[in-house]
């Protein structure tokens, strides 16, 4: 990963309330990496590390802010300092406040081109930013964005001063769960199992030159280890007939593959003889470099990697159908990872404090992370590649549900959307799926969990394997259920059950466990913890996981091939994770969680 060290550079005329004394906003727990926060630097990592370039200008730091009624223009005078990435109701963004579905926060900052970048178009880059917003440079409307999970780009080389400083703005709305769009657990007033608002920018912004005659918009990499064959197509930002596009794998510096198409055609790249497989444990990467050519000279370029790896089911010698990675079973063994921080709400307060999470969850003997209706940032998933993580990845959840029909097959009648409402989940599944598709981590695509918003599930199941056939698709995590996708999925709680068995598909335990146990001075509020159940030791929390997990063991025979345990954290209210919300008391004795975890884990190898 490459870091950028940056001046955060602000017109002073712009800067009314600019005191230079940042700190995290109200008194709620934090994590030990919140004391690690610059905003001089925060989260400095590339941001895109499956399509990257060595040139970029990171734009995190303090903005100004204001948060106005939603009809009103820009604001004449600023409020006060916000540290982007984090959200404005979070601790970290150093604002602490809330918006609400009549009012739009309004953000700016100046930045300069590098001189460097002379003769390239520039774009303009979003990690994320939840939900709607509009983006001015120097006062030019260049663009805007609706979906609060997915990056996206802009290119404002037109509105760009010759020299000096640049002004960039950005309005944002976000009804939250007041309106249809997907927001997973963000509600207006969180309670239970429902948490705080999350409004505005939460990734990366960041600046990135590209060649002015035409660049490398998007990459799709495409692994099939039973033809041995790694497939990637390239999308140029300009059509041009005369490009061709060349694709080199490399392993160790070495190259040991490459082909060239048409950038019209995929490029179809034969691995060599013995190519290495990804596994949780070898999790095997190729380095991988796409180049446009045009008359034999380099256009464009862009670094990336990819893994062959090969998800699917089958069935067993006793006509079980099985989840399997590369031809073999595997049990799939994770815990329920919502991704919430108690200082930075949806963004960890840094790069380390991120993977702490993933590392864990290795270290824990699991092999898999159901990523709990909420996407996360690029360079999560990179993470999860390079340790060996399987991940299954909800659609953040939204709308209104149906009827609740939780252990039985559904046949009544949905909730009906809106045709804006539906319109919009499409694209914005679309747009995640599209996204992410070149993480191999990503096993498992999840459209609906519950009866959270869900609609047409058939349709949306069907529609989701053939866009994506490279992956199984979970149709609805916990019901309602249809005789589609790739596995039936039930949910228990708090121990390990079978309520309902296919024979057609995989079967899977999505949701059990919920643990809970309250840590003093390390809990979200004092009087309104909550948890499936209560226990007060970590020795009574263990003894119980234990034997949750050697009752699923049990079930494994019988046909279960995969399960999720709620859950990684704490979450605000919440109490049932296997460390506190704010990391710093693990609640389990891991000796033991990581024997059982390995032996369930380990249950289908051959």
């Amino acid at each position: 990963m490459k870091k950028l060290i940056f001046s955060v550079i602000l017109a002073a005329a712009l800067m009314p309330c600019t005191t230079g004394a940042w700190e995290p906003a109200g008194d709620r727990i934090s994590t030990k990496w919140a004391a690690d926060v610059n905003p001089a630097k925060p989260w400095d990592v590339y941001p895109r590390p499956i399509m990257e370039r060595s040139a970029w200008e990171n734009l995190n730091g303090l903005w100004q802010y204001a948060i106005v009624p939603a009809n009103d223009a820009e604001p004449a005078q600023w409020q006060g300092e916000i540290l982007v990435p984090f959200a404005v109701e979070s601790s970290l963004s150093g604002v602490g406040r809330n918006v609400g579905r009549d009012n739009a926060l309004w953000y700016q900052r100046t930045f300069t081109v590098p001189t460097a970048w002379k003769g390239n178009d520039v774009l303009l880059n979003f990690g994320a930013v939840d939900w709607s917003c509009d983006v001015w440079v120097n006062g030019v409307k260049v663009g805007g964005h609706k979906g609060g999970y997915t990056p996206f780009s802009l290119d404002i080389t037109p509105a760009l001063k010759n020299k000096g400083e640049n002004t960039l703005t950005v309005r944002v709305t976000d009804p939250t769960s007041d309106g249809y769009q997907p927001r997973g657990k963000q509600v207006t007033r969180p309670e239970g199992i429902w948490y705080t608002s999350v409004t505005g920018i939460w990734q990366t912004v960041w600046l990135e030159p590209v060649p002015a005659a035409n660049h490398i918009a998007s990459i799709k990499t495409v692994p099939d280890i039973d033809s041995h064959r790694l497939t990637v197509g390239i999308t140029p930002a300009k059509d041009d007939a005369s490009l061709i596009a060349e694709v080199k794998v490399s392993e160790n510096g070495k190259t040991v593959a490459s082909a060239r198409s048409l950038a019209s055609q995929p490029v179809e790249v034969a691995m060599p003889a013995g190519f290495k497989l990804w596994t949780p444990d070898e999790p095997n990467l190729y380095d991988v470099e796409v180049t446009l050519l045009s008359n034999g000279k380099p256009v464009d370029a862009v670094k990336s990697y990819a893994a062959m790896r090969k998800v699917s089911t089958a069935r067993d010698k006793n006509g079980i159908v099985r989840l399997q990675l590369n031809n073999k079973d595997i049990f799939h063994f994770g815990p329920l990872d919502q991704g919430w921080w108690p200082d930075g709400l949806y963004t960890a307060p840094t790069y380390e404090a991120m993977v702490y999470d993933i590392d864990k969850t290795k270290d824990w003997g699991f092999n898999m992370i159901r990523k709990h209706v909420k996407v996360e940032p690029e360079t999560w998933y990179a993470y999860c590649d390079r340790k060996g993580m399987l991940v299954w990845q909800d659609m953040p959840s939204g709308d209104r549900g149906p009827e609740w029909q939780m252990h039985s097959y559904f046949n009544g009648n949905e909730h009906k959307r809106s045709a804006e409402s539906e319109a919009n989940f499409r694209r914005e599944w679309k747009e995640i799926i599209d996204a992410f598709h070149n993480y191999p981590c990503i096993a498992v695509w999840v459209p609906f969990n519950e009866a959270w918003g869900q609609f047409k599930a058939p349709e949306i199941v069907e529609w989701t394997k053939a866009y994506d056939p490279s992956r199984l698709v979970n149709p609805a995590s916990g019901g309602n259920h249809y005789h589609v996708g790739d596995m039936l999925d039930i949910h228990h709680y708090p121990g390990p059950e079978i309520k309902l068995m296919d024979g057609e598909r995989a079967n899977v335990l999505g949701e059990y466990g919920g643990i809970g146990m309250v840590v003093p001075d390390h809990i979200w509020s004092r009087d309104r913890n909550w948890g499936y159940t209560q226990f007060n030791s970590a020795k009574e929390v263990t003894d119980q996981y234990v034997e949750y997990v050697d009752r699923l063991l049990k079930f494994v025979p019988a046909g279960y091939c995969g399960a999720v345990y709620t859950q990684t954290t704490d979450v605000e209210n919440e109490v049932n994770g296997l460390m506190t919300y704010d990391r710093k008391v693990i609640k389990i004795d891991e000796d033991r969680v990581r024997k059982a975890n390995k032996a369930l884990s380990n249950s289908l190898n051959k």
